[in-house]
């Protein structure tokens, strides 16, 4: 009878264990996900066709997070960032300009301290708009200019200004879905 006992114990503390790591387990996976989205890597809906034909409405993009506490944008990035004018929401454009320089549209060019920007990402016609996309502005320091692929249809810094470095939240480098459409971003 007493072992009988000891037995009905022991099953019901080894039931409590099994869930207790059943719990355990959840709980630490559901950790790890959110500190890795917040920190490392989080995927982003394309909603527009301001980044077209490079990203189309639908596709969504993998953004690592952390690349920037190692180092600074380059010019050519696809970057995620807050929107300066309304920090609700997130934006995705190339970086153009980089703190310090001078920028200019003209020509259907984007000309960096006088010279035009060439090669392959930069190969598009950019439309003289905005405030920021007429004339020669400077960026300033730690802050970043940044234009749409589709610039006849882009929401960009030629008509509200700078993206600020604290707003950047990532570098776009993989578009995931669908999954015919898999590639790497350049």
């Amino acid at each position: 009878m007493l072992k009988n006992l000891v037995l009905k114990r022991n099953a019901k503390a080894k039931k409590k264990s099994a869930l207790r790591e059943i719990i355990e387990t959840v709980v630490w996976a559901l950790v790890i996900a959110l500190l890795v989205r917040y920190f490392v890597i989080e995927g982003y809906y394309i909603p527009s066709s301001s980044m077209a034909p490079t990203l189309v409405p639908g596709e969504r993009v993998l953004v690592a997070k952390f690349i920037y506490r190692f180092t600074d944008p380059s010019r050519g990035d696809i970057i995620v960032f807050r929107y300066p004018i309304d920090k609700r929401r997130n934006l995705i454009k190339r970086v153009v300009g980089l703190p310090g320089e001078r920028i200019e549209i003209r020509d259907g060019k984007v000309f960096v301290n006088g010279v035009p920007l060439e090669g392959e990402l930069f190969d598009r016609t950019y439309y003289e708009a905005g405030y920021y996309g007429e004339g020669e502005h400077i960026v300033p320091e730690n802050s970043y200019f940044v234009l749409g692929d589709n610039s006849k249809n882009s929401d960009d810094s030629r008509f509200w200004g700078y993206v600020p470095r604290q707003n950047i939240l990532g570098k776009a480098f993989l578009v995931y879905w669908p999954p015919q459409k898999i590639r790497l971003l350049h």
